[in-house]
């Protein structure tokens, strides 16, 4: 028979025995270091805090999820830190988030861009699609308003008297930049029909918009024209391309500028790098450049986009 001072020896080795592995281990494989080494300050990979990227919500929810999601995916990949995409309600959300440090990363149209990094120095523009080195907008009209394709900015005098609408209020292509040569031609936002334009909110819904005939005319993204085009959502005989603006930079992806600190020196070169590195010969970046409307990324900077402030000033969208 075990007495009891026997099975008390015995548990209590047991005990020990389950002890000795966590007492063992390696610091390392807990995901700390022993302290005194001056290598518990190290971070591991899977210690670091969310990298949390966004975008204006220029486009249809889905089509944003489904391009982010693929975008973060990569990003994760490529640099070994946690990444994930948060949409924003609208274009202010976007830059008030940026502003407050809530998002790492953003999207950001021209305008928009430059409103963030002005709210947060030492923001700066990272990268652009080779496509916004010299972007464009597109006035397009419903064939029943009259409308016909003009040959020069003077030509938007014939907007005059129609239902007119921009897209988001905050957007560069489907409102700063149209507004800036509606100006130029004498337009002003109280000539349209009922003293206003309309804000449809994204590029998508405008061509919808136009397209239904609740508007005579509108403005819009010339990539996202395009792409619609291209899908067979729309025809040139559902709606007419009027005018192709003068090209202006716009879209970049916007940084904060605090993120070598936290993930390690260097970190915003290699997050520049990833986007400027994406190849049409990898499956997964195909599907992102496609989805950007693009054929890769060139390095952006701040200075790109002064003119995009000038206009802002002008209009009353950057004070």
């Amino acid at each position: 028979m075990i007495t009891r001072e026997r099975w008390a020896v015995a548990l209590a080795g047991l005990l020990l025995i389950g002890l000795l592995p966590t007492a063992c281990s390696n610091p390392s494989d807990r995901g700390s270091s022993a302290p005194g080494t001056g290598a518990d300050l190290a971070v591991q990979p899977q210690d670091k805090r969310v990298l949390r990227i966004s975008a204006i919500p220029d486009q249809n929810p889905e089509k944003l999820n489904r391009l982010y999601g693929l975008v973060a995916d990569e990003l994760s990949e490529q640099l070994q830190v946690p990444v994930k995409f948060i949409p924003v309600t609208d274009y202010t959300a976007a830059v008030t988030s940026f502003r407050t440090g809530d998002l790492d990363l953003v999207w950001f149209g021209g305008l928009t861009g430059v409103q963030a990094w002005l709210q947060k120095p030492g923001a700066r523009a990272l990268a652009q699609r080779d496509i916004d080195r010299s972007f464009h907008s597109v006035f397009i009209a419903n064939p029943r308003s009259g409308l016909k394709p003009i040959s020069g900015v003077n030509g938007l005098r014939e907007l005059k008297g129609k239902r007119f609408t921009f897209g988001s209020e905050s957007s560069t292509s489907g409102r700063l930049m149209p507004q800036f040569y509606l100006n130029e031609a004498g337009v002003q936002l109280n000539d349209f029909a009922g003293g206003a334009p309309g804000f449809s909110g994204s590029h998508d819904a405008l061509i919808a918009l136009v397209k239904s005939g609740t508007y005579d005319a509108g403005v819009v993204n010339e990539e996202v024209w395009t792409s619609t085009l291209k899908a067979g959502k729309v025809t040139t005989q559902q709606v007419i391309p009027i005018w192709r603006t003068p090209g202006y930079a716009n879209y970049t992806w916007v940084v904060q500028p605090n993120l070598d600190q936290e993930y390690g020196k260097g970190f915003t070169i290699k997050l520049e790098q990833a986007f400027v590195g994406l190849k049409a010969s990898n499956p997964r970046q195909a599907q992102i450049l496609d989805l950007f409307g693009a054929e890769r990324f060139v390095p952006a900077s701040n200075d790109q986009y002064k003119a995009i402030e000038s206009v802002g000033r002008q209009i009353g969208k950057i004070r």
